[in-house]
């Protein structure tokens, strides 16, 4: 019985692989080569299992075969197969072959792969040098890949190849550093959104600024079926078409990821109005500079009714479309922001007022620092919801203490990331607790805040005016302090003695 190809065996052959880009161009580059031959590689050992497994059902009828694999996921020509481009790695032209083999596997799939290769080519001098270096570069890229075995029966888990492209956009992210929070969120920030956000089958869930789509999929697998439809919006062309690959690798076929700035064209409409969700969920870029806000006065979906946000901060802008494509009633927002959307003034004072005299704030959660790619800074979760009734109190939660230590990032644990969900499913289903004299209680982890509180403190969310995290110091004992520096001071003197007797001995002294 073969042995079956491991999560951590394809990840550590895919990334060696990567040895060979690294010499001639950036991680912000490279990421696009490997994930996309890493894709094809995909592609082509599931075309070629499903193809053996329909010539031992229909033995000497190749026609039927055809019309058996025509019936597939996806098609895929030979000449766009990475056999194909493997038995000809030598040829001179490799990098055009491997170009034309994109195109075609577009063609033949257009419904779910229309223009997602049209930014990368493996024939540029500009990326990979003279022709031929290229060719040894591509060269030595298809051999790397070709010891994969990517074949769906040889592998231990159905979604390993999927986790593998997670891995790897993960450690691209890593590399890129400040640019990498263009296209990937933790995996751990995103399966605490996720959880939080509760999705249920049947729901239209959005991410408006979508990256690589992953947050879209933890979103989707809270969910138990196929029951729900996912949607997302990306501004960067070539971390769009990782977000198509990406949904294509984890069998969400019918997601629907619009290329295009959001804020000032967004994509996803229904007839001449915004398309509205059940759940809309973002991690969209830090106090974003020069998002359209000399444009958004006339905005013809009028989404800024609140305020305009400041040009070189368009933190409320995303907070702001996001609560006009939810639906009514029942919509609901899960963002990641910066802490200064908690409290700065000015137009994003007077946003957040009313957003919070709407009574759509439902909680504020406080991250420990150094979780993202690219800025050591904490971040916050926001969630916004319609549903939320009579209920005007909001959770505070100050999680920022709980992490693991990581080399380069922190890292929150499956405990920390089920504390934090806990807390906020208590507060959905219990009343406040009290003393006698009715003051809410605390532990210095939550909070639950009255509109009355919030408005006391003038509309400034920051947590630390709602939970007390001050530790109170150890009381000294100032005498018994005292006489532990005699006792040190007689040991001391003691010692001092001693050696100099030693020293005399030797007449070193």
């Amino acid at each position: 019985m073969q042995n079956k190809l491991t999560q951590t065996e394809i990840n550590n052959i895919v990334w060696k692989a990567c040895d060979s880009l690294r010499p001639v161009m950036g991680s912000g580059s490279y990421k696009d080569y490997i994930l996309t031959l890493l894709f094809v590689k995909y592609l082509s050992d599931v075309w070629k299992e499903k193809g053996n497994q329909y010539r031992l059902k229909y033995p000497n009828d190749e026609k039927m075969v055809e019309r058996q694999l025509r019936r597939e996921r996806f098609l895929l020509p030979e000449e766009s197969s990475f056999d194909y481009l493997y038995n000809n790695r030598n040829e001179s032209n490799i990098g055009e072959l491997i170009d034309i083999a994109l195109t075609k596997l577009e063609d033949e799939n257009r419904s779910k792969l229309a223009m997602v290769f049209r930014s990368i080519s493996f024939n540029s001098e500009t990326a990979f040098g003279p022709t031929k270096q290229r060719n040894q570069i591509l060269k030595n890229l298809l051999m790397d890949l070709y010891a994969l075995d990517l074949q769906p029966s040889h592998l231990l888990d159905n979604d390993v190849i999927g986790d593998s492209y997670e891995y790897l956009i993960a450690k691209f992210a890593g590399e890129a550093g400040k640019k990498a929070g263009e296209f990937y969120t933790p995996s751990e920030v995103s399966t605490l959104l996720a959880k939080l956000m509760d999705a249920q089958p049947g729901d239209r869930i959005c991410d408006p600024a979508c990256g690589s789509g992953s947050l879209l999929i933890k979103v989707a697998n809270e969910i138990d079926g196929k029951n729900y439809a996912l949607y997302g919006q990306e501004n960067n062309g070539s971390t769009w078409a990782l977000a198509r690959m990406n949904m294509f690798l984890h069998e969400q076929d019918n997601a629907v990821i619009e290329w295009g700035d959001t804020l000032n064209h967004p994509q996803l409409k229904e007839k001449d109005s915004l398309m509205k969700f059940d759940i809309v969920v973002a991690n969209p870029p830090f106090s974003l500079d020069k998002w359209g806000a000399e444009a958004a006065a006339a905005d013809e979906f009028n989404r800024f009714h609140r305020g305009i946000p400041p040009k070189s901060k368009g933190d409320y802008a995303f907070i702001s479309h996001m609560i006009e494509t939810t639906y009514e009633d029942k919509g609901k927002v899960g963002v990641i922001v910066p802490h200064g959307v908690l409290f700065r003034g000015s137009s994003e004072g007077k946003i957040r007022e009313q957003l919070i005299n709407e009574n759509l704030l439902e909680a504020v959660i406080g991250l420990p620092a150094n979780l993202f790619y690219g800025t050591g800074i904490p971040a916050a979760i926001l969630i916004f919801n319609k549903a939320k009734g009579k209920n005007k109190d909001v959770l505070f939660i100050d999680a920022s203490n709980d992490f693991d230590n990581g080399k380069n990032q922190n890292k929150l644990n499956e405990k920390h990331i089920q504390k934090i969900v806990e807390e906020y499913k208590k507060f959905k289903s219990l009343k406040p607790i009290t003393t006698e004299e009715g003051e809410v209680l605390t532990d210095k982890f939550s909070y639950r805040a009255t509109l009355k509180d919030i408005q006391n403190n003038e509309y400034n969310l920051n947590i630390p005016r709602y939970i007390d995290t001050f530790e109170e110091e150890e009381e000294v004992d100032i005498k018994e302090v005292y006489n532990e520096i005699v006792t040190l001071k007689s040991q001391l003197a003691e010692t001092e003695k001693k050696m100099e007797d030693y020293l005399k001995e030797l007449n070193l002294i």
